[in-house]
This record gives C-alpha cells, sequence and structure tokens, in this order.
C-alpha cells in the first residue's frame, strides 16, 4: 500500500526569515493523521534567509539529521561542536540527555534549503553527540547511497535506531528498485523532480508511506532528488 502526501497538503510556517513545511505534526502545526510513520517523526522542508537562523534552543531523546539542497547551514553546540554542512554531506546530532543547539544560514547573500529530519532513539538519556558525514555525490547516481544506519559507514553517519536512510539522484528515465523487508516500512520524500514509485506519481515535495509492498520500482520522470527511509513499524 502506497499512501501519498502532497506537498501542499502539508503544514506550513512562515516567519519571514524562516519557511518553512512539516511532512508531520509540528510546532504548532498538529494533524493527528500525520504524527509519524514508524520511529520518523519529523521531516521539515525550512528555507531561511540569508544571514537568519534558529538561536541556540534545546532538544532531547532525539535523533537529528540535517540534509541540506542548496546553500550551506552553520551548526553550533553546547558541546563545543561547529561545522558547515553543504549539499553532498549529512549531519547527525543526537540530543539524547539534552543538548543546546543553534543553525543558521552560512551566507549573508544566498538562502540555505534543507531537510530536518527527527528519528526517535532506540534508548533515551544517551550521551549527547554529533556526526557528520560526506559522501561522493556520483555514488549517489542512478542508485541508493546509504547515508545514515545503525552501523555508520565512511559515507554514512550512525543513528541510534534501526533504520537506514538513502538517498538517490535519479536522472530522467533512469530507474532504481529496493526491496522492503517483512515487517518494515518505507517513507520516500521527494527533494527535487518527478517520478513514480510501482506507477504512482510523485512531485517535489511530496512524500509517501510505504507497507506491504515486496518491491519498489522506482522511475524518475525528470532529472530527480529523492530520500528513502528504511523504517521499522513497531516503533
Amino acid at each position: 500500500m502506497i499512501t501519498v502526501r502532497a506537498s501542499e497538503a502539508r503544514g506550513k510556517a512562515d516567519f519571514g526569515w524562516l519557511r518553512s513545511k512539516h511532512s508531520f505534526s509540528f510546532g504548532s502545526y498538529f494533524d493527528p493523521a500525520h504524527v509519524g510513520f514508524g520511529p520518523l517523526r519529523v521531516i521539515n522542508e525550512d528555507k531561511v534567509v540569508p544571514g537568519a537562523g534558529f538561536d541556540t534552543h534545546g532538544h532531547r531523546d532525539m535523533e537529528i539529521l540535517s540534509y541540506v539542497l542548496d546553500g550551506a547551514l552553520e551548526h553550533k553546540d553546547n558541546t563545543g561542536t561547529g561545522s558547515v554542512i553543504r549539499p553532498g554531506e549529512i549531519q547527525r546530532m543526537t540530543a539524547g540527555s539534552g543538548i543546546l543547539h543553534s543553525e543558521y544560514n552560512h551566507s549573508k547573500e544566498e538562502p540555505v534549503h534543507f531537510l530536518q529530519i527527527w528519528i526517535h532513539p532506540d534508548n533515551e538519556g544517551l550521551d549527547p553527540g554529533y556526526e557528520q558525514k560526506t559522501f561522493d555525490a556520483q555514488s549517489a547516481v542512478n542508485t541508493l547511497q546509504l547515508i545514515a544506519s545503525p552501523e555508520g559507514s565512511d559515507s554514512a553517519v550512525k543513528i541510534h535506531q534501526d533504520a537506514r536512510l538513502f538517498v538517490s539522484k535519479l536522472q530522467a528515465g533512469k530507474q532504481v528498485e529496493f526491496a522492503p523487508k517483512s515487517r518494515r516500512g518505507v517513507w520516500l520524500q521527494i527533494a527535487k523532480g518527478e517520478l513514480t514509485v510501482n506507477g504512482n506519481a510523485l512531485r517535489e515535495g511530496d512524500g509517501a508511506a510505504i507497507v506491504n509492498e515486496a518491491n519498489l520500482e522506482l522511475l524518475a520522470l525528470q532529472d530527480s532528488e529523492l530520500l528513502l527511509f528504511d523504517l521499522p513499524l513497531d516503533s
């Protein structure tokens, strides 16, 4: 079963300096039909104007992933970590027992466009932590490139949950396949472009919750960028 979450059906927030769309309930936006998918709790598509950002604020007991589509995102937290995240990189922050951090558009001239992703961890009260990895952009062309997993790797950050995140940059007319394992679900998020999954059309900003599908065929109708979450369904 494939349930499409259309881009324009998402929650929205516009603060002038920030325009955000929420795939799941977040902040003042609450929809009881969309509070998460397995341990996946948040996918926010954020656009921040030059020089602006999120002042220091706290989180706890969440794995927070940042994936930049365009521009550069600057991160600082109270563990002493500071970095800039750009396209082709993935950042994981374990909020654990509690962490304070800020995020700003690194540029004074160009906007930053990124996805903020929250995944509930398999244990609470973890030590706060941070990791950032670069993956070869070519390794994601017309294939599924792993960028987050419980094991981690040279190009994938380690997350504290039995979940995996893949990215693919599909060229028009190209196809990739994915076979979900039993008792697992898939969430697709279309970052750019347009494609079909088992014949269902998905456009930029759309998501899809997928369960009980033996195999997924993803065909790009135009050059596209997508995120595929492989998730347990009992979280």
